[in-house]
């Protein structure tokens, strides 16, 4: 028992030491670009669907109304994504994106949203689904049934913002977010991408009205809007933001480019000199955490900042989404496998759908233009800093005691 006590401070040492050096090795990593994705991709959709075999996209529905639909669309568009990026997955992510897709569109996928709505089931499932669809496309298009559900859905959403006297529709009934219409008029900039210019002119109405229905605080689309008149109800928040500008630039590269300036000033942070992270309010602004936000850690959505790497990426903003990239393989928590990657230790798979959708992100409307803008250089120094410490911290008491035993015979010699 004496040798257990005298070794088991040591070996606790060694395993915290070799964690800090490990977590020190994955800040360090260099990030892939614009144009590549995490070498782990692979491993981490066959984690996220393992998790979706085993009803994780049910689980997740317990916790928001869009869990179910978010875990299988999510998973298949960014299948799609990494195929675009290695040719090499083409197969494997048309199977597994068709796949996702058909539970999107099953009565499970549909249960909490409306029938009755303009487009059916409101636009955030329709929204979501049709971009799904025509992602699917942008890798095979020889599938006419296919085509022709894409050209049905979107014709359908095209009418209902043409209908509408707001360019927010509704995603649940007499609920409205500017987020949800982002998505679904990105569904009809591909559309046109894929096949031709036919719902310009919807998307150019569907941007003037945006335009003056802006958060006057920040510039930028609001959180919450009346579903009558698309006028503000909650200002711009990060959770919907990033998502946002994840979109943007599908739509319109211009108006996206400012959108994300604006976005950039006021929502990335440093809290404590630690970072880069985004907050969930703007700057100067405090408020409460949700459902969507998760809870928030000095005024940052966690949340928030996984997506914003998907932001930055499409917005051409490379040094940001490298750096959040590396701060997530630190505070994530990633347990790699030989088959399968996961983050925070795979205990809520939803956000490790919403990871691998962020590191994979690239435009499928447009080529992504390089964004002149870095973070701060030191960014790594204070958590660098942390890891050193509590690198230290078990070896403390062992060093204090050597020194002290060596300190009185140095005296003694040099007395001598």
């Amino acid at each position: 028992m004496g040798r257990i006590r005298r070794w088991a401070p040591r070996v606790v040492g060694i395993i915290v030491t070799a964690a800090c050096l490990i977590g020190a090795g994955r800040l360090l990593w260099p990030q892939p670009g614009l144009d590549g994705q995490p070498g782990s991709t692979a491993r981490q959709l066959a984690f996220v669907r393992d998790a979706l075999d085993d009803g994780s996209d049910t689980a997740a529905q317990q916790l928001f109304p869009e869990g179910y639909v978010f875990s299988n669309v999510l998973y298949g568009l960014a299948w799609v994504q990494a195929a675009h990026t290695d040719p090499g997955l083409r197969d494997n992510a048309l199977r597994e994106a068709r796949w996702a897709l058909a539970r999107t569109e099953s009565d499970e996928g549909r249960a909490v949203f409306s029938p009755g709505l303009q487009p059916a089931y409101g636009v955030f499932w329709a929204g979501w689904t049709n971009w799904l669809r025509g992602a699917i496309l942008s890798l095979d298009r020889s599938d006419t049934t296919a085509v022709h559900q894409f050209s049905t859905h979107s014709a359908e959403i095209a009418q209902a913002f043409s209908a509408a006297g707001t360019p927010f529709l509704q995603a649940y009934r007499g609920q409205a977010w500017p987020v949800d219409s982002t998505v679904a008029v990105a569904s009809l900039r591909l559309h046109d991408k894929l096949f031709g210019a036919q719902y310009t002119a919807v998307i150019d109405r569907w941007l003037a009205q945006a335009e003056t229905r802006l958060d006057p605080a920040t510039g930028l689309l609001p959180h919450q809007v009346s579903p009558t008149d698309g006028s503000m109800l909650t200002g711009a928040r990060a959770t919907s933001q990033t998502v946002i500008l994840r979109f943007l630039p599908e739509i319109d590269p211009a108006f996206a480019k400012s959108h994300y300036a604006r976005y950039r000033d006021r929502y990335l942070t440093y809290p404590g000199g630690f970072g880069p992270a985004i907050r969930e309010y703007p700057k100067g602004v405090d408020g409460s955490g949700d459902v969507d936000s998760g809870p928030l850690v000095a005024g940052v959505s966690l949340s928030a900042t996984v997506v914003a790497q998907g932001a930055a990426r499409v917005n051409g903003d490379s040094d940001l989404a490298a750096a959040i990239g590396s701060a997530g393989e630190l505070l994530g928590l990633p347990v790699g496998l030989p088959g399968s990657k996961r983050y925070a230790f795979g205990l809520m798979p939803i956000g490790d759908a919403f990871v691998v959708w962020s590191s994979t992100a690239r435009l499928l409307t447009e080529p992504t233009t390089a964004l002149a803008r870095d973070v701060r250089w030191w960014w790594r120094l204070p958590w660098l800093s942390v890891l050193l410490v509590i690198a230290i911290a078990p070896w403390a008491g062992p060093l204090t005691r050597h020194a002290r035993r060596r300190w009185p015979r140095r005296r003694r010699d040099t007395a001598t």
